[in-house]
């Protein structure tokens, strides 16, 4: 077991958090990595069902394990029904992300739901402080899916000198030694999402797990084309971090052109059908070089826990302690 204040808040054994990866993190997901001891996220995406966020929710509730939901400010304000099913749901903490969290806080508050919500900047933190937010995720560039432009380290520093609040780091946290990294710099625990790409419980298709088990670091680009051909809403601030494949190297760079392309929508359009990731984005994080197996998520949370308790054990030996391991 580690623990922070994170753990003891949400009573966990570890202190890693699911990330709430739309289409990729459903219920099963988020039990698997409860049962492994940290707290499972389900992700919300825009056009997700009311239906869908309830049963989810069940699979973590049926096997009496605690989860989370995550939601995008963005789409609450259209779709203030998403909100409604996540607070029916339960769960111990929702995180509002990708816009101000504000109008929400409120109602998340009165059902005694607490939340978390992702700053890429310091402005971001500002807005996190006066909505109320109760927990902060500290999301660097290095990251999978959308994010912000700032690296996950020194934005994590600004934000710990900034805050009182417990802090999640996320952008790059695939390994026990750098869960241990992130820790030892003062967060409360990490916010992981591309460790969980290839595991069993993903929704992700079997195709896109190999692909994600075969893609090196080097393999990701930041990019607003996925969003733009699709027509999506995001805001322009947050692209987002996918695996390199034709469509990224044909429009990457190219946005002003993309926007009304029919041809370039179409393409992405048939390839999300038809599962060709020539064409469909597969976010995945810089760290995903180091995803190389596919297994249960469950698994991975015990592993990071362990390789992670190792590293804190070993780090006396920089102040030049004695009795820790060889």
């Amino acid at each position: 077991m580690i623990k922070t204040p994170l753990t003891r808040w949400f009573d966990l054994d570890t202190p890693v958090f699911g990330a709430p990866m739309a289409g990729v993190a459903g219920g099963e997901l988020a039990r698997a990595v409860s049962l492994g001891g940290g707290l499972g996220m389900i992700g919300v995406g825009a056009a997700t069902p009311p239906e869908w966020i309830t049963e989810q929710a069940r699979l973590s509730t049926e096997a009496d394990v605690s989860f989370g939901v995550g939601l995008m400010a963005w789409v609450l304000a259209d779709r203030p029904e998403l909100l409604a099913a996540t607070v029916a749901a339960e769960p111990a903490l929702v995180s509002v992300s990708f816009g101000d969290p504000a109008p929400f806080v409120g109602p998340l508050h009165d059902a005694g739901i607490a939340v978390a919500t992702a700053v890429n900047s310091r402005a971001d933190l500002d807005r996190a402080h006066a909505a109320g937010a109760d927990v902060i995720v500290a999301q660097g560039t290095e990251a999978g899916g959308h994010t912000g432009h700032r690296s996950t380290l020194p934005l994590l520093q600004e934000v710990l000198a900034a805050t009182d609040r417990p802090v999640l780091a996320a952008g790059g946290v695939a390994t026990g030694a750098g869960l241990a990294a992130v820790l030892v710099a003062g967060a409360a625990g990490a916010w992981i999402g591309t460790p969980f790409l290839a595991c069993t419980e993903a929704t992700t298709s079997p195709a896109a797990r190999e692909r994600v088990r075969a893609a090196s670091g080097d393999d990701t680009v930041l990019t607003s084309a996925f969003d733009i051909a699709q027509g999506l809403a995001w805001p322009d601030r947050w692209p987002g971090r996918a695996l390199v494949n034709d469509f990224t190297e044909t429009w990457h760079g190219r946005e002003a052109e993309l926007r009304g392309d029919t041809r370039a929508a179409e393409w992405v359009r048939r390839a999300r059908a038809d599962g060709d990731l020539a064409a469909a984005p597969v976010y995945a994080g810089e760290s995903v070089g180091l995803v190389t197996a596919e297994e249960s998520a469950t698994d991975v949370v015990r592993r990071l826990t362990t390789d992670a308790r190792t590293a804190l054990e070993r780090a006396p030996r920089l102040l030049g302690r004695a009795n820790t391991i060889p």
